[in-house]
């Protein structure tokens, strides 16, 4: 196990230990794919051996179209994890995300814990950032100093409002923050993309955001970890602990999220995460519009494993998304954004 005890305070190691061991999920919240299911082809033409999972994501070839997505970061223990993530993502072509690098931008003896690019080589690298930093004395400097800690290939700004207002230590200060997006995403050497945190982007939104000059939009949106149901955790305020009760139904599906955003969007490059448990979710996020699939606490647990465990998580989702796949017939990503064989059950 990479997660020793440590004293109350910890906030990297706190976050993974609740996401661990208490109930963080929304409640009366779902992703939404439950509400659509592939009809089966009985005779699909394609041999199972040929179904592909190759893709391509803003010009990254990739062996899957697969995210970790950013969790964790700036402890020991939490490095540990970020380097076992990324080992694993190397070895089967996952995209790689880290969590929030500002702990170490601010701290250089915590870099460490996010240089994951040794780790994996080969693959795409997010690095992760607070666009409300922005109102907070970060600038374009502080921004690259993040990238250049990870080795990233591309940078996404992650929004955490209702997180940051439940937060013991929260920064709530989201006035004025577009032109400040639009102006990093102009002079930054990397692509900036967008990410929710688990509420969720919608159309609209995502729109603004593209036209700010947006690389991409994460949508991780509802159904999956509640980050105020975290932070209640977290907090000694009853006041805080009690509120964040109202907001554990919060938030735009994942489903709802995705076909929004592609609607506003056709051609934007869309990671859709939030909740999702299994391959075949992964191929319901593909068949309704996103790039990417990104896979976030249903991870965790077996990185905080083992080795072993980790591989076998990531192996057994390839597999599920490879059977759905071949379950209608596709043999290829294209093959399965473009199938009529997602039905909508209400």
């Amino acid at each position: 196990m990479l997660l020793p005890e440590v004293p109350t305070g910890e906030r990297k190691i706190e976050h993974v230990r609740l996401c661990l061991e208490e109930e963080v999920g929304g409640r009366d919240v779902t992703t939404g794919f439950e509400n659509y299911r592939f009809r089966h082809a009985a005779l699909p033409e394609v041999d199972f051996d040929d179904v592909s999972l190759e893709t391509s994501f803003l010009g990254f070839s990739m062996a899957t179209p697969l995210l970790i997505s950013s969790m964790t970061g700036g402890s020991k223990a939490t490095g540990e994890i970020n380097m076992r993530l990324a080992e694993a993502a190397e070895r089967r072509g996952w995209a790689l995300g880290v969590g929030s690098i500002r702990a170490a931008v601010e701290r250089g003896e915590l870099a460490s814990t996010f240089r994951v690019r040794e780790k994996a080589p080969n693959i795409p690298v997010i690095a992760n950032l607070g666009a409300v930093q922005l109102n907070y004395g970060f600038g374009p400097d502080d921004y690259r100093r993040g990238v250049d800690i990870a080795g990233a290939d591309l940078l996404v700004l992650h929004l955490n409002g209702l997180q940051e207002v439940f937060q013991p230590e929260g920064n709530t200060r989201f006035g004025g923050l577009l032109p400040k997006i639009e102006e990093l995403c102009r002079v930054l050497e990397v692509p900036v993309g967008i990410k929710e945190v688990g509420w969720g982007i919608d159309g609209f939104t995502a729109r603004s955001l593209l036209d700010a000059g947006a690389a991409f939009i994460d949508v991780a949106g509802a159904g999956g970890t509640s980050w105020s149901q975290v932070e209640k955790f977290r907090s000694s305020d009853p006041v805080r602990r009690a509120a964040a009760e109202a907001f554990a139904g919060w938030g735009n599906p994942t489903a709802d999220c995705i076909i929004e955003v592609r609607e506003a969007a056709p051609t934007a490059a869309l990671i859709g995460s939030g909740g999702l448990n299994s391959g075949v979710d992964a191929a319901k996020a593909l068949a309704i519009g996103a790039d990417l699939a990104g896979f976030g606490r249903g991870l965790l647990g077996s990185a905080v494993s083992s080795e072993e465990a980790l591989d076998q998580k990531l192996a057994q989702v390839e597999l599920e998304l490879r059977t759905a796949m071949f379950g209608i017939g596709a043999v290829n990503i294209t093959a399965l954004k473009e199938t009529d064989r997602l039905l909508k059950r209400f």
